[in-house]
């Protein structure tokens, strides 16, 4: 017993040297974990921070809480919006499109990002999709193609620049925002000629191939599909992202880890081969010894944000 706990605390004493060693530069990738083992053990003891993921709204912030966008089968999706309160004219969108594998999660999910790039001189905004328990693929996806165009149809109502968007999307998050922005360009337009194509998309490790060995059978997603894939192959293809690439796509940013145990990291790996075969621009940062989820921690996050930083700079310029 005494040597377990010698052991332990030398590897607690080690991650704790390696944590004080690796503070570096946000540009910097930020040091992982050798296994999820570890890495649980870093958080335990205290040396593995995250950021906070819930907060009251500064002073500096406008908020716009629970607009209603779309009224289907009885149900009312909502959507939030922020900006800060010291904004004039128009500025660049940016839509982030919550996790939980299709069928959980909240759109308050993201309000780290959300405030953080409103200070940042974005107008940002978060929606609500319906859940995979209420209704099956493509709900998903028409509901964020219609929170894009709606939020283009009142662009002038929240000081958005309708023609500089960006989404961003976490695990099922990235699956929707990625498939928002490859299937849809400005021919895609409703009765009110507005499209939901966007100018860049942010996936931080959404599953890309559903159709992949290591996807397919995955109950979240035959949960979503509400078939197998032997039963619906075709759909499981359909809800692709991988597969609906064409030279058409927007500039897209990557996030994924090693060690993510939901979303293999071989996802990204086969969306970034296809993008820049096509010729899309495709930037990709595949973090060694972090898991999904991983841009909680406080290093990883501010890591993300800095490259996100310059992607919108580049893509969706603030005037």
């Amino acid at each position: 017993m005494k040597y377990k706990v010698l052991v332990f605390s030398v590897i607690v004493g080690f991650l704790f040297v390696s944590g004080c060693k690796t503070e570096q530069h946000v540009s910097m990738v930020p040091k992982g974990y050798a296994n999820n083992t570890i890495l649980k053990m870093a958080y335990v003891s205290g040396v593995l921070k995250l950021i906070e993921t819930d907060f009251p709204i500064p002073d500096s912030v406008k908020q716009y809480k629970d607009i209603p966008y779309k009224t289907i089968d009885s149900t009312t999706l909502k959507l939030d919006i922020y900006h800060s309160k010291h904004l004039t004219g128009t500025a660049p969108l940016i839509i982030f499109v919550h996790g939980g594998a299709w069928k959980k999660g909240d759109k308050h999910d993201y309000l780290p990002y959300l405030i953080s790039y409103a200070n940042k001189g974005y107008v940002t905004a978060t929606i609500q999709y319906r859940l995979s328990g209420a209704a099956k693929y493509p709900a998903q996806l028409l509901d964020v193609e219609s929170a894009v165009k709606w939020l283009k149809q009142h662009a002038d109502d929240y000081h958005i620049d309708p023609e500089k968007v960006a989404m961003v999307g976490g695990s099922a998050g990235g699956h929707l925002a990625l498939m928002n922005a490859y299937s849809n360009d400005r021919s895609t337009l409703d009765e009110s000629g507005f499209s939901s194509n966007v100018q860049g998309i942010v996936n931080f490790y959404g599953p890309s191939d559903l159709v992949h060995e290591e996807a397919k059978d995955k109950s979240a997603i035959e949960y979503l599909i509400g078939k197998t894939y032997v039963e619906a192959p075709e759909i499981y293809k359909e809800a692709s992202p991988i597969y609906t690439i064409t030279k058409a796509a927007p500039p897209t940013l990557t996030f994924h880890g090693t060690l993510d145990e939901l979303v293999p990291f071989g996802q990204s790996d086969r969306l970034h081969a296809k993008l820049r075969e096509v010729g899309v621009p495709s930037y990709y940062h595949k973090l060694e010894g972090w898991p999904h989820t991983m841009d909680i921690s406080v290093k990883v996050n501010a890591f993300s944000q800095y490259h996100m930083d310059q992607f919108f700079e580049k893509y969706i310029p603030k005037n």
